[in-house]
């Protein structure tokens, strides 16, 4: 089981941000988050005001030139997307700017399990018979990989402009009129836009192109009330899809809570007010990674996504809430088929292997290819829980083809390219990637991605191979009300800005019991003279086992929360004790 250790942080960066004003547990929480003094104004104050220029981003000025020439001479603009809350909010995103500005744009998403992920030759071939007269293709959330069919449009007279965030392999799509893509090295992508998601390059390709038409057309208020949309979309997707919140990924998740209620599409809204609470002025990065984004996917895993990215579209309320029922509808039946296939993947889990290569065989009314990929998030959620460390990288496939998660530290991706001899097809980050295996190749992929992993692990920090890094072991009395405040403005929490973890040492645990409304989480006081009053989700079934105990003194692993029950107080959540 790891130890918990703190984590590094610069000293002379904490005395920085102690000498600015900052108290100096905060400091350290900063500095662990690669925080100064001098960035530390722009971290507590994401304003949209701070985002760069869309031209920032190298080749979005070209690629909008084109789009308004198209929509200029009324060409049919297909807007080529993908099948995950990334993809449908990219794709709403270029078609809601296009049509904005006068222009014909049809949306287009492949399907999952028939056509797989991008432009596939499947894929292509069904939009060719059912969109006549392509005038221009602008894909959003993929392209990267797909040379050779874009080089097939091309001999067709129909051209591709092509903005995708996955990493690139060795051949780009040079075929395309103009490639955008902050992850290739050769672009010179200023820092803080190298980690946009594709519907963060889709928000700065439609800053750009709404700016050319006002220019242009000399009307400053030509697409009037777009922005808000666009940016609500942009975030959710960014919070979806995992990207690192710094940067300008922070000021478009920052403003897309803040102004949800204010800024989002109608069909966000209805899809809010069915699933969580209604009326909220402020939503967190919760609301949008394990409220909104999960069911918007569960519409590509499922189906073929329509629902979703009409949702996405519609401007209509009454419409609106029938699909946003639909979709909710969705999800329910993913969680169902989500938990039978994640005990099937963990009764075939190789106990001790440096990766877990895990086929569920051929898919079914309950296994679903469209679900490997959060199957596999959950199988390595497990193991990290049972072994007491980061756990290792997992791929669960079914019908030959998949999805894989890594923990922070490994890079899923390049281990898939160490297997690719075994592989029709892999791509993605470098947390998450999907795969095709070759018939009678799944043995040698086992063999060759748990290779891969084992040099990964190696090659792991002994800190982080060892240890469950925290952000810092306090005592009771340090966990006040200010402090709490203090942290709640570090919001959002996410990838790359993650939400502080605290530990106590050797603290009393009282009133150890079920939670009375749901009794699979257990409620807690912990600490002696002011005891914090905690929930420890999904383990009301060790109450009987810790009061046995509770004599001996506990270590507590925990976050913080301010609780408006009555006056504001602090309160933890619990994730582990010892």
């Amino acid at each position: 089981m790891a130890e918990w250790v703190e984590k590094p942080v610069d000293r002379e960066t904490v005395e920085a941000l102690v000498a600015a004003g900052y108290p100096r547990l905060l400091a350290r929480l900063l500095a662990s988050r690669g925080v100064t003094a001098d960035s530390a104004d722009e971290y507590f104050s994401p304003s949209w005001k701070r985002l760069s220029p869309a031209d920032a981003l190298p080749g979005i000025t070209t690629a909008a030139a084109e789009i308004f020439k198209a929509i200029e001479a009324n060409k049919r603009i297909v807007v080529f997307g993908d099948y995950d809350c990334d993809g449908f909010c990219s794709t709403s995103i270029v078609v809601r700017t296009v049509k904005a500005l006068g222009g014909d744009a049809v949306p287009f998403i492949p399907r999952r399990t028939a056509e797989g992920y991008g432009m596939s030759s499947a894929s292509v071939s069904r939009m060719l018979k059912e969109i006549p007269d392509i005038g221009l293709i602008v894909t959003v959330d993929n392209g990267t990989g797909s040379e050779r069919e874009i080089c097939d449009l091309k001999a067709r007279g129909i051209p591709v402009i092509v903005t995708d965030h996955h990493l690139p392999g060795d051949e780009l799509p040079t075929s395309a009129i103009i490639y955008v893509n902050p992850k290739v090295p050769e672009t010179q992508t200023p820092e803080r836009l190298q980690s946009l998601c594709g519907a963060g390059v889709a928000y700065f390709l439609s800053n750009a192109l709404v700016s050319l038409a006002r220019e242009v057309r000399g009307d400053p208020s030509l697409a009037k009330g777009l922005s808000g949309i666009l940016f609500t979309l942009a975030g959710l997707a960014t919070v979806t899809d995992i990207m690192p919140i710094r940067g300008e990924n922070r000021i478009l998740v920052a403003q897309a809570l803040k102004n949800f209620q204010r800024w989002a599409p109608v069909g966000l809204l209805e899809l809010y007010a069915r699933a969580a609470r209604t009326g909220a002025s402020a939503l967190g990065t919760k609301d949008f990674g394990f409220t909104l984004g999960p069911r918007i996917n569960s519409c590509g895993r499922l189906g073929d996504g329509h629902e979703a990215l009409e949702l996405l579209l519609s401007s209509d309320r009454e419409r609106a809430r029938q699909l946003a029922l639909e979709v909710d509808r969705y999800n329910v039946e993913r969680k169902s088929i989500e938990q039978g296939m994640t005990e099937r993947a963990m009764e075939r889990v190789v106990p001790g292997a440096a990766g877990q290569v895990i086929d569920l065989g051929e898919s079914g009314p309950l296994v679903k290819p469209g679900v490997a990929g959060i199957v596999a998030a959950r199988v390595l959620e497990r193991l990290a829980a049972e072994r007491g460390d980061l756990g290792v990288p997992v791929c669960v496939l079914v019908n030959g083809k998949g999805s894989c998660r890594a923990p922070e530290g490994y890079n899923v991706r390049d281990a898939l390219e160490a297997c690719s001899e075994a592989l029709t097809h892999f791509g993605g980050h470098a947390g998450a990637a999907g795969l095709g295996v070759k018939e009678g190749q799944m043995d040698r992929l086992r063999e060759l991605f748990c290779q891969a992993c084992a040099i990964q692990y190696e090659k792991l920090p002994d800190e982080v191979r060892s240890a469950m890094p925290i952000d810092a072991w306090v005592e009771p009395e340090d966990l006040t009300l200010e402090l709490a405040e203090k942290v709640a403005a570090m919001e959002p929490f996410g990838e790359g800005n993650p939400e502080p973890v605290f530990a106590l040492r050797g603290v009393p645990l009282a009133e150890l019991r079920p939670m009375r409304n749901n009794p699979k989480h257990l409620q807690v006081l912990v600490g002696g003279k002011t005891p914090l009053r905690g929930v420890w989700w999904g383990h009301g079934d060790e109450a009987d086992s810790l009061r046995a105990g509770a004599s001996n003194l506990k270590d507590v692993l925990f976050s913080l929360e301010i609780s408006n029950f009555g006056e504001p107080h602090v309160e933890i959540r619990v994730r582990d004790i010892r």
